[in-house]
């Protein structure tokens, strides 16, 4: 066997494969061999019809099959041993129907297409903004009352009044609704259901159109299942409405057994260091939207300024020809128009990967894992089990999916520690309505 590499420019290159007879007859002769000893041919006894019949049946498809195993597997260790760095994998010129599966000497050629060479200056970044986002008091205020409500108690009230809790069952068995669930004063619309309401004790039943009920289309699905069309359709009809109970919640008192729930013990004493806490919270729970906006702004940039050429004829044929099923000439460009920017930023992102030690060890990507389980655990109020833990991890990675979708998520994190190390990035401290301004347009 032969493997040769000729370049064509800087981006393209053929690899020819010059295979001969004595490369693949000793594999074809065991397979045709095993074949002869499990064939079941009427006239002869089973592991003993005559080898020329068995060639005569299967010998082209077994030399086809072993010479393609041959090429396939000494086409990539040569890639591997060269080092070729490729964009779109290896495509074969379309000489395979002309081959004679027959002959002493066989040659295969393939196209490839090159990565680029090209330098990265982190420098076209210093217009590129990293915005902090900061909770404003309003926000903070409003997390302070969920709390002190979600640690707080429900007393039973008789009478409905604003910001109580009504727990109440929806009925309109034409239309199949039966449902419990809970809602406030504030969120009712219509006049006649807030006066029933006022007027109401547990135990009350009256019936209202659906139509203008609530304020809110939300508020009805929660008790409908049903989607806005549905609730079109059925809007004229009237649902009955059963008065289960009626309560206050009570917020929480500030204290220090409130604190002691929140935080470590002790790590707040005062409703000023509770504040403090739900601010560093809710700043926390920001970054991933600004550190999304970020990564955007920089792809975005850093494909525009750096400038290299592609080997575009060959990833429009590979786009073409490399899916299930073929695309037309016309509709590989589109794909290729849509796909450059991507192929692109992933070229430029594995150059700084590579050149900066980026990748991870599956060390890393276990430990990585861990913290994603345990902090799953965690907000569903789990217990944390180092067992279940390790359990966990090993199950979601024998999953091919979910291996690369936290693989992913990991160099994301690596990506994003990079930038801001090392890219001269303007800082922005803003509150959230003006990160969404800025970040999506709408105030």
């Amino acid at each position: 066997m032969n493997i040769s590499k000729t370049k064509i420019d800087d981006l393209n290159a053929v690899i020819k494969i010059e295979i001969e007879g004595k490369d693949y007859e000793s594999k074809v002769d065991s397979v045709l061999n095993n074949y002869r000893k499990k064939a079941n041919i009427p006239g002869f006894r089973k592991g003993n019809v005559p080898l020329g019949i068995i060639k005569k049946q299967y010998h082209k498809a077994v030399v086809a099959d072993e010479v393609n195993k041959l090429v396939s597997e000494n086409l990539e260790k040569y890639i591997k041993k060269e080092k070729i760095e490729l964009l779109g994998s290896p495509m074969p010129k379309n000489n395979n129907g002309l081959l004679d599966w027959r002959a002493e000497k066989m040659t295969f050629e393939f196209e490839l297409g090159l990565s680029p060479k090209f330098d990265i200056n982190l420098n076209v970044l210093k217009k590129v903004t990293h915005y902090q986002i900061e909770p404003d008091k309003k926000m903070i205020e409003e997390q302070l009352d969920y709390l002190r409500n979600q640690y707080g108690k429900l007393v039973t009230r008789e009478k409905v009044q604003n910001k109580y809790e009504i727990i109440a069952e929806f009925k309109n068995e034409n239309i199949d609704i039966n449902k419990i669930g809970n809602f406030k004063l504030e969120e009712v619309k219509s006049k006649k259901a807030i006066n029933e309401l006022k007027a109401a004790s547990v135990g009350k039943i009256f019936q209202i159109k659906i139509k203008g009920l609530f304020k809110e289309s939300s508020t009805m699905k929660r008790f409908t299942n049903f989607d806005d069309n549905k609730l079109e359709e059925i809007s004229a009809n009237e649902i009955t409405i059963e008065i289960k109970e009626i309560n206050e919640r009570v917020p929480a008192l500030l204290n220090q057994e409130l604190f002691d729930k929140l935080y470590e013990k002790g790590s707040v004493k005062t409703e000023k260091d509770l504040k403090g806490k739900i601010r560093i919270g809710l700043e926390n729970q920001f970054k991933p939207q600004s550190n999304q906006k970020l990564i955007n702004d920089i792809s975005e940039t850093i494909v525009e300024k750096t400038k290299f050429k592609l080997p575009e004829d060959f990833l429009k044929n590979w786009i073409q020809n490399s899916g299930k099923e073929p695309l037309t000439e016309k509709e590989a460009v589109e794909e290729f128009k849509r796909s450059e920017k991507g192929i692109r930023y992933r070229l430029i992102e594995g150059k700084i990967i590579k050149e900066n030690n980026l990748n991870y060890t599956f060390e890393e990507l276990q430990n990585y894992a861990k913290k994603i389980v345990e902090s799953q655990m965690k907000q569903y109020g789990q217990s944390i089990d180092k067992k279940q833990v390790d359990a966990l991890v090993s199950k979601i990675l024998t999953n091919q999916e979910e291996t690369k979708r936290i693989s992913e998520q990991l160099i994301g994190e690596k990506m994003i520690k990079f930038y801001l190390e090392k890219a001269p990035l303007k800082k922005e401290r803003v509150d959230f309505n003006a990160f969404i301004k800025e970040a999506y347009g709408k105030a």
